[in-house]
């Protein structure tokens, strides 16, 4: 294996081109021809006590999004009902800051876990930071099927890209999120200014922790962040990110999120050849993100399914 991730890591265009039916037949092999959509819901924005260099939500940055407190159950559930009714399985209620505080806070999610598990088909998740084993009780009780924690990047490399809270502190939270027997979907964003050993790093961290599902962003530099001057990637060097995770995680969902419409522009299209099984639709948490029928018309003539669960 480790011959292949120094080939793909080394190839040029054309040499990708060559070994991209490898990638693809892996992909195929563990997940068919089915591509699993999902889509999140900012439901708690800006203030964020975290200094991630890239996160327009910092309290540590002067960004121009827009900053609310914890919305309505009822405009959770609607936004849940609209990204069901474009094909996607799972949907994520998902809030700024490092976890949630206080009782009136949990009490809204967890009503909204439960009204989107018994009144939609989807599949419960939310990304809610750093929890507590008694809070994933509460949720796991009201319906809630996954668990999404970002890493973010590699152990080696998170002291350029955050100091207010331990790496470890990300990692317990992935283990306990397991442990409770939920689907736990964690990866990071690249681009950061990470190399390609940090890259191989994370992924075998997300390895060891055995996480179900790796969500793959490529960095979106936001104004008045410490990485707004960041470039964006090669759509090649994205490529080929995604095919190298494939290799890593042959039986796991690599799902594309964040920064894909930017970073690869018009070739999205390979994503799935070079590993992807899945695709965060519609927007992301302060950023817009693709119009779904694109993403639909791609798939369909991809001749790709969109899976059901």
């Amino acid at each position: 294996m480790n011959d292949l991730i120094n080939k793909i890591i080394d190839a040029d265009f054309n040499e990708f081109l060559e070994i991209l039916p490898e990638i693809n037949s892996l992909r195929i092999k563990s997940k068919k021809n089915n591509i699993k959509l999902c889509s999140i819901i900012n439901a708690k924005s800006g203030k964020c006590p975290e200094n991630c260099a890239f996160c327009a939500q910092s309290k540590y940055h002067r960004t121009d999004i827009d900053v609310f407190s914890l919305i309505t159950v009822d405009e959770i559930l609607n936004q849940a009902k609209i990204m069901e009714s474009y094909g996607a399985h799972r949907f994520s209620i998902v809030t700024s800051g490092t976890a949630i505080q206080t009782k009136k806070d949990k009490s809204v999610i967890l009503k909204a876990v439960e009204m989107i598990s018994g009144k939609t088909s989807l599949k419960c998740c939310a990304s809610l930071g750093i929890i507590d084993d008694d809070f994933f009780k509460d949720l796991i009780k009201a319906g809630l099927n996954g668990y999404h924690h970002n890493l973010e990047t590699s152990e080696s490399f998170f002291h350029n890209i955050c100091s207010t809270h331990k790496y470890q502190d990300d990692v317990d939270t992935v283990k306990r999120a397991k442990d409770k027997g939920l689907y736990v979907c964690s990866c990071g964003i690249f681009g950061l200014g990470e190399n390609w050993g940090h890259r191989i790093e994370l992924a075998n961290t997300l390895k060891e922790l055995d996480v179900d599902s790796i969500p793959i962003n490529f960095l979106n530099p936001i104004r008045g962040t410490r990485l707004e001057k960041a470039q964006y990637l090669n759509p090649l060097e994205c490529l080929k990110i995604v095919a190298v995770y494939r290799l890593i995680h042959q039986d796991k969902d690599i799902r594309i999120c964040g920064g894909r419409e930017y970073n690869l522009r018009d070739l999205q299209v390979l994503l799935i050849s070079s590993g992807a099984n899945g695709l965060m639709v519609g927007n992301y948490l302060t950023t817009k993100g693709r119009q779904i029928e694109d993403d639909l018309k791609m798939l369909q003539d991809l001749d790709l399914k969109i899976a059901d669960y």
